[in-house]
């Protein structure tokens, strides 16, 4: 049996929390049945926006018209874009490495665990006093043998001529704009009639009418089977229309990695959806045990891993006793258009009887939009009448990811819309799309006292 001071299962995130420990002296010992650095760098946010970089570029060329410039791609290098973005991925494991000091002890492979505190890693039986469990989540299963999912694009071997791109939620939308705009010709099957249901209503419809013309997307369409020939899928759909192509993938949401631990030989407890229960402390039904980040289920995003591995160093190390309570949680879509939210939705505010007024203003006011000559950028708040907090706010439009966090400072410090309103912008920055924003909204929250006085 070999001790340590902290086991980190899965080197995502996790990897953070095992670099600070080792500095401080600490024995430790990382496991990781893939490569280094986890789903983030090497097959997930990092990789996919590195797509998504050329994919705007393009785009903006494509659009040149509109500024009064004649323009068109000759060729499109599919092959050196993968290869530039599969180089990346190939560096992410030794830049890992190299984090590591001479306390830490990296296994490669799959954890198991025989007791509440004892972990089966290849050869060797390990324990400690500490173990954090970061073991992230994975795509669901594809519903079609030989499809992909979004783990199969890094690192992308052979690059298909036509794609088929399965789901409604950020990654498909992510892919399929990447995919379209690479000028493979690419198809999305959805479901229902929503593209990004967990979006405010009024933002999912501006997205859904903007990202349509450019993407070929089957609204209220399923597979009902898909055969594969030589190189290609026959997918019938179930309204009886059929599709041909190369490459299928499904992103149709993410599920656990707990069932690969052997979890039932310790008393670690599931949630309904099989992601590992834990309390305000992130601690598991174990003492000593920890979960973080996807494998928590909870706010299944990097930022939010990162955030809490950093806690869980405090909690474990610098002694703190206060749990962590996210104030806010923001999350972007990279896609075309660029979508940005933090707080509740309209209808997440309705459907919890909250008293609201909302605020919609275009960015048409701000010269530097204006100079993009698109028209559907709006910015939504969604505001306590009476405190004049944010409740939520909604953006869409070029850079939205970026110019939402002044939004999350002001929320995050003193949560005011009067402040957004009262700072000082750069004039004309993009940034200051904000302001005709906070000054309508100001507006909105003073008619209506005015409303309830009469």
């Amino acid at each position: 049996m070999k001790i340590f001071d902290l086991i980190v299962i899965g080197a995502g995130r996790g990897s953070n929390l095992a670099v600070k420990a080792a500095k401080l002296g600490k024995k430790v010992a990382i496991i990781e049945k893939d490569k280094l650095g986890g789903t983030c760098p090497n097959r997930g946010c990092v990789p996919s926006k590195l797509l998504i970089g050329y994919a705007n570029k393009i785009r903006e060329i494509k659009s040149s018209k509109k500024h009064y410039i004649n323009s068109y791609i000759d060729t499109i290098d599919k092959e050196k874009i993968f290869e530039d973005t599969n180089d990346y991925i190939d560096s992410v494991e030794s830049f890992y490495e190299k984090k590591f000091n001479e306390n830490v002890t990296v296994y490669k492979g799959e954890a198991s665990f025989i007791e509440n505190k004892i972990i089966q890693i290849n050869e060797d039986k390990i324990t400690a006093e500490n173990i954090v469990i970061s073991t992230g989540s994975r795509p669901a299963e594809p519903l079609t043998k030989e499809s992909w999912t979004s783990d199969d694009i890094f690192p992308l071997e052979k690059i298909p001529k036509s794609i088929t791109i399965v789901g409604a939620g950020f990654i498909a939308c992510e892919l399929a704009n990447f995919f379209d705009a690479i000028e493979v010709k690419t198809i999305q099957l959805v479901r229902g009639e929503t593209l990004l249901e967990n979006e405010d209503k009024d933002i999912q419809e501006i997205f859904k009418n903007e990202y349509t013309k450019n993407v070929d997307v089957r609204f209220n369409s399923s597979i009902k089977e898909a055969k594969q020939k030589e190189d290609y899928f026959d997918i019938e759909l179930e309204d009886g229309n059929f599709i041909q192509t190369q490459a299928l993938l499904y992103a149709i949401g993410r599920v656990s990695n707990a069932d690969t631990l052997n979890l039932e030989n310790t008393d670690i407890k599931l949630t309904k959806r099989g992601f590992i229960k834990r309390d305000e402390f992130f601690q598991t039904d174990v003492k000593g045990v920890y979960v973080v980040g996807d494998a928590s289920g909870e706010n299944m995003l990097q930022h939010a891993a990162a955030y809490e591995v950093n806690y869980l160093f405090k909690i474990l190390f610098e002694e703190e006793n206060k749990p962590l309570k996210f104030k806010y949680m923001p999350h972007a879509v990279f896609s075309n258009p660029e979508v940005a939210s933090v707080g509740f939705t309209e209808q997440k505010a309705k459907e919890l009887n909250l008293n609201y007024v909302i605020s919609t203003t275009s960015w048409k006011a701000s010269a530097k939009a204006k100079s993009l000559k698109i028209d559907y950028p709006k910015t939504k708040f969604i505001l306590n009448p009476y405190t004049y907090e944010i409740l939520g706010c909604h953006l869409i439009g070029f850079e939205s990811a970026t110019i939402i966090h002044q939004v999350l400072a002001i929320m995050h410090i003193e949560n005011d819309i009067r402040h957004l309103k009262d700072m000082l912008y750069i004039h004309p920055a993009l940034s200051e799309v904000l302001l005709p924003a906070a000054v309508n909204a100001v507006k909105v929250i003073e008619e209506y006292k005015k409303s309830q006085e009469s």
